[in-house]
């Protein structure tokens, strides 16, 4: 098989190696270059319509894109250590959190990114006022967070899950386009520094 990524910044290929790296696979990442425009050639897009990274190319020539879904499939091939939870409760709260860091969280970063950002003023129709206004939801999304990780060392728990790993690449993310974490929120800054000592973090 075949992993189609990017390296650092971009969070979701970076998502999918370090949850390899917590489950211990070895599985080298194929580049595609972003600023080359490589994911929008015709040999990426026979991989993923979309043009995007990542994406799985299984030995069969099927190919799995979206990250949660590209984590699932191995989730189901290698469960040990489970970053999806073990219960039925445990499950639902991880697909919870996965789903308010990508619509709470990684939305206005994204937002930002795409309409404040020079680096893509080349790339598309910018509307900076709506990406700067963008700012502060991020804002508020830290401070949701530093609240809600208030008492626990992870996001759904005890356990570091596929959710932590969606919301480190996002606030690393963040800061590397001009985002940095509140200096108010100590939770989420100790949570970041707690999941960001972790061996898979560097991937």
């Amino acid at each position: 098989m075949k992993l189609y990524g990017a390296p650092k910044p971009a969070p979701n290929p970076r998502r999918v190696r370090i949850f390899l790296a917590e489950k211990g696979v070895d599985l080298p990442e194929t580049p595609v270059s972003l600023m080359k425009g490589e994911h929008k050639s015709p040999d990426h897009r026979a991989r993923n319509s979309l043009g995007q990274v990542p994406t799985l190319e299984l030995d069969d020539g099927t190919c799995i894109s979206e990250t949660v879904a590209i984590c699932r499939y191995f989730e189901e091939v290698r469960p040990e250590p489970p970053l999806f939870g073990r219960t039925a409760v445990e499950k639902a709260l991880v697909d919870m959190w996965v789903r308010r860091v990508e619509f709470t969280v990684m939305a206005p970063v994204g937002a930002f990114w795409r309409h404040a950002h020079p680096l893509t003023a080349r790339l598309i129709t910018q509307f900076k006022d709506y990406g700067e206004s963008n700012r502060e939801g991020y804002t508020a999304a830290q401070r949701w967070l530093d609240r809600e990780l208030a008492d626990r060392p992870h996001l759904t728990g005890d356990d570091f899950t596929i959710a932590d790993i969606c919301l480190l690449t996002t606030v690393d993310f963040a800061e590397w386009i001009g985002l940095p974490l509140l200096e108010e929120a100590a939770n989420l800054r100790a949570w970041r520094d707690r999941v960001a000592a972790r061996p898979s973090a560097s991937a």
